[in-house]
């Protein structure tokens, strides 16, 4: 395990922290929503207004899973992937946003990080162990490249110049809607709290006194750390091979797909980043893990207030600078 050494706890309140009311304390909710577990842990001094706090944080997450599921015909990810082929498609201003946040980051990893992989993706079934046949998969390679996909941020559209191109948000989603729900919390004055959705958590404030204490699973033992991170005020997300997949001749199929192969990448277990939100998070995990360790360690490097851990294949946690930097001593 490799391990970061935690504050010390204290007892009782942290300084300058006054007494509470009686009814405070803390809160816990989980909701299935996005095909995850959707959990809010947060501090009240008040529970009617902690109760309101968790439900309007499902309520965003619902309102995100309705406009970015490609599971809901409805929703207006499944209107895009329906129509933007046929022609330009009108984009909500929370779409646009993301969009051109997903080509901001193509370009970054140049194509590692790709919306329009789900042309691929979409050929596997985890749950019914299917794969794509090796021509099933040639096909629909060429439908996958984000410059495939063309926004017109004047006119808020998007359209598709490949037949059979597809786009899914998987990628960033979850992030995109941890970051909405810790605002949510913000403005109604919650300073303490802990929202995931899966492997994407952001953490606000502290616990009182004490740092949020984060465990990175060990991707090949179940149960078992690969690493624990006392954290405060910061985004992180975690993506491993171990969360939807299936094994076949000697081989892992998992969700995490390279744009460039259509394959699931074999160089890596598990990669775990930490930023200021949790888009940035997500869409970097994913990157990383595509990159490699080494490749993606680079381009982490080059990102401000950016850290990550890597789980390689072979067992080997390497981890960024950041990570290493001692802690500022305390002035006299």
């Amino acid at each position: 395990m490799f391990g970061f050494a935690k504050a010390s706890p204290r007892t009782g309140p942290a300084p300058g922290v006054l007494a509470c009311a009686a009814d405070a304390g803390w809160m816990k909710r989980e909701e299935a929503i996005m095909g995850t577990a959707i959990n809010v842990e947060l501090w009240s001094d008040d529970r009617a207004a902690g109760e309101s706090a968790m439900a309007a944080v499902m309520d965003e997450m619902h309102r995100i899973d309705r406009a970015m599921s490609p599971h809901k015909p409805d929703s207006e990810l499944s209107r895009i992937n329906r129509d933007a082929f046929a022609g330009p498609v009108p984009l909500s201003d929370e779409m646009a946003g993301l969009l051109a946040r997903a080509n901001e980051y193509s370009e970054l990893s140049g194509g590692a990080f790709d919306i329009t992989y789900a042309a691929v993706g979409h050929l596997y079934d985890y749950r019914q162990r299917i794969r794509p046949s090796e021509e099933a998969l040639a096909r629909a390679r060429t439908a996958v490249g984000y410059r495939f996909l063309h926004v017109d941020a004047k006119a808020r559209t998007v359209r598709f110049t490949r037949e059979g191109m597809r786009i899914d948000l998987g990628g960033f989603a979850k992030g995109h809607a941890v970051d909405n729900a810790a605002a949510i919390l913000g403005r109604l004055g919650i300073c303490h709290a802990n929202v995931s959705a899966g492997g994407d958590s952001r953490v606000i404030g502290d616990r009182r006194g004490r740092p949020w204490t984060i465990g990175i699973r060990d991707p090949r033992r179940a149960g078992e750390m690969a690493a624990v991170l006392p954290l405060e005020d910061v985004s992180i997300s975690t993506s491993g091979d171990y969360e939807r997949y299936f094994d076949a001749d000697g081989v892992r199929f998992h969700h995490l797909i390279d744009p460039s192969t259509g394959r699931s990448p074999t160089s890596v277990h598990s990669v775990t980043v930490l930023a200021e939100d949790g888009l940035t998070t997500e869409a970097l995990s994913k990157t990383v893990f595509v990159l490699g360790v080494e490749k993606g360690l680079r381009l982490i490097e080059s990102q401000p207030g950016v850290d990550a851990i890597v789980v390689a294949a072979n067992g080997a946690l390497h981890y960024s600078s950041g990570l290493l930097a001692p802690a500022p001593r305390a002035t006299q």
